[in-house]
């Protein structure tokens, strides 16, 4: 019954954290910590890549419709931007977008795959991680907010390939643990000159492909260590987190306008302050 607990709580942690700016890797690693997982645990680590499964399945079906239209599957007649827009405005969202928003993290994470496992899940610099991403959001909300970044692109339709490539280079920020993949994407586009909506769509889809070849790739060193043993464990921890992260996206795409990027970056900044003091020290 322990394990079953855990495994809802860490599948309620995973949905509510993955599309938020606010670090799920993060959290992961703070709440094993809380509950007294090991980070080498290897049931552990494939359970978080199951869990993270169930999240992709909810982003990946209310998408559904625009990864229809990106395929060329949809009863609509859009035409497409071509490589002649780059750097206007009006530019029909497609593959080339996408690929440009996610070639950058996932080459740089190819190249720094054992820096990271080895050095960046330690607890410490996760935790900074979760400082220094919280100041980098508050400095790209303040920059918008001022003005002194002007908006250009008010819809994901509009957003560019120049702003989608840029985007996919900020994103790899988010390769350091507790950074937030989300969180840098989202302040990344504020940063070149999308609307908050915008960035937050734009990061939500390129999640979906960044997170099957990251979990794809866990997968096939992990998949052995589900068992029937601990068949249910997985299943719950699947299940929780699909039903949670779907409830978490339609509810933060409804109130996007009322809470801000400055929030999240507060509440990482708390977060961080307390685990420093009431569980590192």
């Amino acid at each position: 019954m322990g394990d079953i607990i855990n495994a809802i709580i860490l599948g309620i942690i995973e949905g509510l954290t993955e599309f938020l700016p606010v670090s799920s890797t993060g959290h992961m690693i703070l709440a094993n910590k809380l509950l007294g997982y090991t980070p080498d645990d290897q049931i552990i680590k494939t359970f978080e890549v199951v869990i993270q499964l169930g999240a992709i399945l909810a982003i990946a079906l209310i998408y559904r419709h625009r990864i229809l239209n990106l395929f060329g599957l949809s009863k609509k007649t859009e035409s497409v931007a071509t490589f002649s827009n780059i750097g206007h405005r009006r530019s029909r969202l497609n593959l080339i977008h996408v690929a440009l928003g996610i070639v950058p993290p996932l080459a740089l994470a190819f190249l720094l795959r054992n820096v990271i496992k080895d050095d960046g899940f330690n607890q410490k610099p996760v935790l900074l991680a979760l400082v220094v991403g919280g100041i980098y959001m508050i400095v790209a909300e303040w920059l918008v907010r001022t003005r002194r970044i002007r908006v250009v692109s008010e819809t994901m339709d509009d957003i560019t390939y120049k702003q989608a490539l840029m985007i996919g280079i900020l994103q790899c920020l988010s390769l350091w643990p507790g950074y937030s993949r989300s969180g840098s994407t989202i302040a990344g586009g504020m940063l070149v000159g999308t609307s908050y909506r915008a960035a937050a769509d734009f990061s939500f889809l390129m999640a979906i492909p960044i997170m099957v070849v990251a979990s794809g790739y866990e997968m096939l060193d992990n998949y052995k260590n589900i068992t029937g043993h601990n068949l249910v464990f997985f299943i719950v921890g699947f299940v929780v987190a699909f039903i949670v992260a779907w409830l978490v996206i339609i509810a933060f795409m409804k109130v996007i306008q009322k809470v801000r990027l400055t929030h999240f970056a507060i509440y990482r900044l708390v977060v961080a302050a307390l685990f420093w003091i009431f569980i590192m020290r």
